[in-house]
């Protein structure tokens, strides 16, 4: 059971990381990465880390990729990218990721982390969360409050850019 959630949550994290890159429409690849950072949830979770895949979900998901969606959906593509087809870029990238891939799995394992070993008791997980709900909860609620404040930024300025502009029109 376990394994074929594995490879669920593989395809799924793979595919949609894909999409991320590949899909020409913007909020389809913010969209995607959101299912990249949900599939990385889902291996915390699998993991028995219910903690951090919730932190997971919560920061990166339900902030930061909602954030970069509010961003690309108020920006003006035209503004930003300028589009350049070029099969040799795409080539020359996929080539360089896969030398990078290589050597980083050459690294991890010529690094002997499997050898590694410790007398330190096992650290329990519950513990970690509860000290860091009991005793961070400021810094949680000041990220909170700036994520949401950068959100109400965005959407002042892209209001303010539409009055200018019918302004300009009228």
């Amino acid at each position: 059971m376990a394994d074929a959630a594995f490879l669920a949550l593989a395809v799924i994290t793979i595919g949609s990381a894909i999409a991320a890159l590949e899909l020409r429409s913007l909020i389809y690849g913010s969209i995607a990465l959101m299912g990249t950072l949900g599939g990385i949830a889902g291996f915390f979770f699998l993991l028995d880390a219910p903690f951090v895949a919730l932190f997971q979900l919560a920061v990166y998901v339900g902030s930061i990729a909602v954030l970069i969606l509010f961003t690309v959906m108020l920006v003006k593509r035209e503004l930003i990218f300028k589009k350049i087809e070029d099969k040799r870029r795409k080539f020359a990238g996929i080539g360089l990721m896969l030398v990078i891939m290589v050597s980083l799995g050459a690294v991890f394992l010529d690094s002997g982390i499997k050898t590694i070993t410790t007398d330190e008791p096992a650290t329990d997980f519950r513990d970690i969360g509860t000290d860091f709900v009991t005793y961070y909860w400021p810094a949680l609620i000041l990220m909170g409050l700036l994520l949401a404040g950068s959100v109400t930024g965005a959407l002042v300025l892209a209001k303010r850019e539409d009055v200018e502009n019918d302004q300009r029109a009228s």
